[in-house]
Formats: structure tokens, sequence, C-alpha cells
């Protein structure tokens, strides 16, 4: 049997990533440039109201412990080639970032991210940003699904990601890394 072998795709790069409208938020991953809407009300108002809990009770320390720096939206690259990913929220123990270095883009991976899931973004996480994350070695990613009201709660273990707790509804939750302080649910959902 002969035949030629097939052309490998072009890896994207960083230029392709530029290329792309600010309408769009992008990421290169596995060498694939991914594009997502930006997010619709129910995803910011998420972002927004956990983001508010957690830098105001860990990145701030007012009424809670501190010890973290908590980040919108910051620009990842992990891995040697690497990966390039913008999770809604990222935390850093201040044990490893005890000041934030004035660069465009992180390549010290997070000690934990969040990514607010949409019905575009879903599997985008799950099935590709999830395994950057565990290569990386996070320690926790949680995944929050502002319409159906679920927060999922996932720890590194190895090199298999465990779900700790899958919370829904209005509940108020103590949830790791940051179960020092009680999260109400139902903020993130609220319109």
């Amino acid at each position: 049997m002969s035949g030629t072998p097939a052309e490998k795709p072009r890896r994207a790069t960083y230029a392709d990533l530029e290329a792309v409208p600010d309408i769009l938020v992008a990421e290169i991953i596995d060498g694939t440039l991914y594009t997502s809407p930006r997010p619709a009300a129910p995803h910011a108002i998420a972002a927004t109201a956990l983001g508010g809990d957690l830098f105001g009770a860990f990145h701030r320390g007012r009424g809670g412990p501190g010890g973290w720096v908590i980040l919108f939206e910051p620009e990842l690259h992990l891995g040697p080639e690497p990966d390039v990913l913008v999770p809604d929220l990222a935390g850093w123990r201040r044990a490893r970032m005890p000041e934030i270095p004035d660069v465009p883009a992180f390549t010290l991976a997070p000690d934990w991210i969040c990514e607010v899931l949409s019905p575009s973004t879903a599997a985008l996480a799950r099935v590709h940003k999830m395994p950057v994350y565990a290569r990386a070695r996070l320690a926790h990613v949680w995944l929050v699904d502002p319409l159906l009201k679920t927060l999922e709660v996932y720890r590194l273990e190895g090199e298999r990601w465990l779900l700790l707790y899958t919370y829904q509804g209005e509940r108020t939750v103590r949830a790791e890394p940051f179960d020092a302080i009680d999260l109400e649910l139902g903020a993130l959902w609220a319109r």
C-alpha cells in the first residue's frame, strides 16, 4: 500500500491568537486555536459575584484569611510550547507568588482556577482545558454552571481530577481550597 503521509496541521501561534477580533476570547490548547464568544449576562454575574467574594476575603483579607492572589481572566502560558488559556478566575497562594509580576501573561501556574461554563464553552473547559490544568499541576479547579446553578469542585490527585463535590441551587457552601469562608451560591445566579 503506498501513499503520501498526511500533512500535519500547522500549530497555532501567538500571532494567530492576536489576529482574533476582540469580541472573542482566544486560547491555544495543544497547538489548536479556540475562540469563544464573550460571556453573556449569567456568566458575567457568576464570575463577578464569585470573584468579588474571593477577592475580598482571600486577596485583600477582608473578613477572611487572606493569603491568595485572585485575578479575573488572566492570560496563562502553561507548558513548554505553551498552551495559552484564559480562565475566568485564577488564584495563586501568596507563598508561591508574593507579588504580582508586571507581565502581560503568567507562566507560573495558579493553584486554583474557575471556569464559568456556558453552552458554547462547557465542552472546551471539560475536554481540552482540564487536561492542560492537570499537566500544569494545578491543585484545584472549579466549574460553575450558572444555567444549571451548579458548582463542581475538583482536586488534582496524581494526574487525575477527583470530583469532591457538586453543589446546586441557593445553598451556602464551604469549598476547598477556600473552605475558610461561606459562599452563598444564590449570589452567583442572582439577576
